[in-house]
Parts: C-alpha cells; structure tokens; sequence
C-alpha cells in the first residue's frame, strides 16, 4: 500500500503517490539547479512545469486517479533534450594535429586518446561505485577506463613502502565526492540537459547492480578488508591520542600546582622542562608550547571521532574545506609546537647551567639521609642541609617582589610528616664582638613553622623570628616579607645566621609546603 499526496501544480490539484512525488520533486530541483545560472532560466523551468501539468492533466482525462513513478519516468523522458543546451564541438569529434616522426607521431596520439577520455569531465569522488572513498572509480569515469586497473595500481602502490596508502589518503581529502545530480553528468562528461539530469535522479533512485569479474571481486574483498583494518586502526590511534591528551592535562595541572613536581615522576615527563620556573622568564614561549602540544592531540582525536560517527550513519562526513582546514591547522600547531620545545630545551639547560654555577661542591650524601652542598646566592657563600623530605632543586628565579627576573632566591618545596622535615640554609660563620645586631632577610612561606634564625658558637645562644606565613599575599609582592630580630652577644663568639625548619631546633612542626628566602644580612646596631 503507498499513500498518495495531493500536489498543486500550476494552479490544478493533481493525486500523486510518495515515489512519484519524491522523483519529481527531485527532477524539478535538478532543474532549477541548472537553469538558475542562465538569464531567464527560471521562465524556463516554470514553462517546463507547465509542460509537467498539461501532461499530467491527460493522464487524469484518461482515467488516472493517480500519478504513479512510472507515469512521471515517461513523461521525463517525453520532455527531451533541449538542443539549445548542447554548445560546444560534438563530444569524442578527433582533434587533428601534426604529423611528426613515429615517436612524436605515437606520443600525440597516446595524448589525443587522453584528451578525448577526458574531454568535457571534471574529476570526482565517484559515490556511487566505491570501495573504500570512490577515488579510483573517480579517475576511471574520468578517463573512461575500467576502475579495476586504477584500484590494481593503487595496490601496487601500498606494496611500495607504502606510498599508496599516503596517496590514497591524500586524494581522499583532497578531491571532492559527486553528491548532486550535475555533478554526476560532469563527472562522467555528459551533457547538463533536463533529459540527462532526469536519466541521474532515475538511477539513483534504483539499487546499485555492480556485475565484477574475478579480479574486481578479489580487489573488493581485498579493499573492504583495508577499509576495516584502516577504522580498526584509526579507532586504536584515536584512543591513543584521547590517552595522551589527558596525560598531557594532568601533567600541566600537575607542574604548576603541585610544589616540588619537576622532581616527580609524571606521565610525558614534563618536570623536567622547568616549565613552571620558565614561565615567569619567558611566558609566551611556554604558554604557545603548551597550547600547540593539546592541539597536536586534541585534533588527531576530534577527525577520527568525526570519521567514526559518520561512518556509523550519526553525522555527515566532513567537506574537502573542513579536512583542509583540520590539516593546516594540525601542521601549524606542529610547527609551532616543535620550535617552543626547542626553544625551551636549550634556554632550560642554560637556565640550569647557570644555577648549578651557584654550587661550590657537589652534593655530600650522609647515611643518615641527609644532604649537604655549598651555595654561592647572588654573592652570599652559604650552606644548605636537607633530607628526602625537602626539594633538591631549591634556587630559583623569577618571582622575586623586585620583579627582577635574574635575582636567584633559596624556593624549598616540601611534603612527608610536619614533624619530620628537615631543611637548614646557613651564611658561614661570622666573628662578632659584643654588642647588639639585628639579622634580616626577605622571605616567604605559605605556613607556619619557618624561621630566621641566629646562633651563636657552641649553641650558647639562639634566636628565631618567624617568617609570616601569608603565602604569595604578602607587603612586598608575591608574598615576600622582610624578617628581622635583634640580638645581644655578651662577648666575641661567632655567629651563624639564616634559616631553618628543623623541629628539633625551633621545638615547633612545619605546616609549610614550601618557603622562600633570600638577602640575608646582620648589621651591628648598638656597641656595649
């Protein structure tokens, strides 16, 4: 049972069932399409709907209740040709050219032969006899051969290092998919008439009968089989993508949230740029690394998930502009991904080439788990202790409240139990005499438990002033703060002097999960 519709054409009411109306519909569409482009080309098209109603008007005078799709495929074919339309030299007319020696004579010929194969085409996608994305039955419409040897040369090609498969994919991309029925007849160098555009909605309202010999039916098997090896593959490289793409998130997250990170192991390895350390030297060049280093991920995976969904049937396939684009935008997310990670590799090795000149000694390993080494800061010889609790890689730059970039200050991040860290910044030991000195430095801490400290030799005296723990909030600029305490020395002694976590020494647990300090100093203020 088909359900008819009632049409108005022309001014009459005409009963028409679904198919019917569905060709016609598609004919007259077709029409318009073509003639849209020519002066007076909707006249055109209004007198042939005319032609359609008085035809239709017969059929009802004879007795039709209503149109079915045969009636509107005779009265199709019934318009005709305009011959008005045709322009141009008779198609497949020989070219006459000059007669050379016999091997111009077989070259001109060989090209005569490929000139009138391709004569009045315009090379496309072909939809409707594919195998993977109708590129070879696409160059055989457009030659006029048999698509067999296109797909037999293709394979070929994949057996040569691959190169077929690059090739394929590029042409794919590339050239465009006939989708409209024009684009049909100028696929395969036909003639835009109302008669021919008719004979393209027809057929392609009629299932695809595709008789192959054995060669063609063994390429198809071996096409199809390429087909679901390449999604296969595409699913798993997608996913791959998907995966790195997250650990690269985490990863960013993880650097310039987590203190201490670029001693940590995490996915990709990305502590070891520095990043959050070069980010305050040279922003842009980190901020343009990281951005091109998502989207290096980010669009592998939104092309393969597009290319799966339409191939599932859920959305349309991408246009030749759409892939284009994608690929430009991929290749220049590489290239400036690749010069920012250079960029910053080498500005990293001098970045901490130039701290580690700030080490007097090598690092002293103790069994008892703490670490010892000499540090030239800005001019200031010191000596630093610390154990696994603490950060190893405590001088930085770039975030000190002057806003000079170059000015490297002692950054100790660290993690384990409150009560059981252990890090000691000490200026060598000075000789004093008696009198009163006040000791000072600028410093930081994001929680309690930090102290300048001052003692004298043998332990006989000791001091300490805590660093304020008010983060990256503080009265100079990003938390900086200047720490000062006065001090009594009752004879000549020798005084250290600087700063200090230990819970052994100041009796109290460090809540702080990193500190800053620099710029110590001790004047004499008062002589007794």
């Amino acid at each position: 049972m088909k359900k008819n519709i009632t049409i108005n054409l022309c001014g009459r009411l005409f009963q028409i069932d679904e198919d019917a109306y569905e060709l016609l519909q598609q004919y007259i569409e077709s029409l318009r399409s073509y003639f849209g482009r020519q002066e007076g080309g909707d006249e055109i098209v209004d007198d042939i709907e005319a032609r359609i109603a008085e035809l239709f008007d017969e059929l009802k005078a004879n007795g039709t209740e209503a149109i079915t799709i045969e009636h509107v495929k005779d009265i199709i074919k019934r318009i005709g040709k305009p011959e008005e339309m045709a322009g141009g030299d008779e198609e497949g007319a020989p070219k006459q050219g000059h007669r050379y020696d016999s091997f111009r004579d077989a070259a001109e010929g060989v090209m005569n032969n490929v000139r009138a194969r391709t004569a009045g085409k315009r090379l496309y996608r072909n939809p409707n006899d594919k195998m993977l994305a109708g590129v070879m039955s696409g160059f055989a419409a457009y030659t006029n051969t048999d698509p067999t040897w296109w797909r037999l040369g293709i394979v070929l090609l994949v057996l040569f290092y691959g190169v077929g498969i690059l090739a394929y994919i590029v042409l794919a991309i590339v050239l465009p998919v006939a989708k409209t029925p024009e684009e049909l007849l100028q696929m395969q160098g036909k003639k835009v008439t109302p008669q021919n555009l008719a004979d393209v909605v027809i057929d392609d309202k009629q299932p695809v009968q595709q008789n192959r010999g054995c060669l063609s039916s063994a390429l198809a098997v071996i096409a199809s089989l390429f087909a679901a090896l390449f999604v296969g593959i595409a699913a798993i490289f997608g996913f791959a993508m998907l995966v790195c793409l997250f650990l690269v998130v985490v990863s960013v997250i993880i650097i310039f949230t987590v203190p201490g990170s670029s001693h940590m192991s995490m996915p990709f390895d990305l502590g070891y740029l520095h990043l959050s350390e070069m980010v305050s030297v040279h922003p842009w060049v980190v901020i343009v690394f990281i951005a091109a280093l998502m989207l290096v991920f980010l669009i592998p995976v939104y092309a393969i998930g597009h290319m799966l969904l339409s191939k599932a049937g859920k959305i349309q396939p991408m246009g030749v502009g759409q892939r284009i684009f994608w690929i430009v935008f991929w290749v220049v997310a590489l290239g400036s991904m690749v010069p920012s990670l250079v960029w910053i590799q080498q500005n990293k090795m001098m970045f901490i080439d130039h701290i580690n000149e700030r080490f007097y000694t090598k690092v002293d390993w103790h069994a008892s788990g703490q670490h010892t080494t000499s540090v030239n800061l800005n001019g200031q010889l010191m000596k630093a202790e610390w154990d696994e609790n603490c950060s190893d890689d405590f001088i930085k730059a770039g975030e000190y409240f002057t806003g000079d970039t170059t000015y490297y200050y002692i950054d100790v991040n660290m993690w384990g139990p409150e009560d059981e860290r252990f890090f000691r910044l000490s200026m060598q030991e000075e000789p004093v005499d008696k009198g009163t000195y006040r000791i000072s430095c600028n410093g930081r801490a994001d929680g309690d438990g930090v102290y300048l400290y001052a003692t004298a030799f043998g332990g006989s005296y000791k001091s300490i002033k805590t660093i304020p723990a008010n983060g990256r909030k503080g009265g100079l600029g990003k938390g900086w703060n200047t720490v000062e305490m006065e001090v009594k020395i009752g004879g000549p002694t020798t005084l250290r002097y600087g700063v200090t976590i230990d819970p052994d020494f100041t009796t109290q647990p460090c809540r702080a999960t990193w500190f800053s300090a620099s710029d110590f100093k001790v004047e004499r203020v008062e002589t007794e």
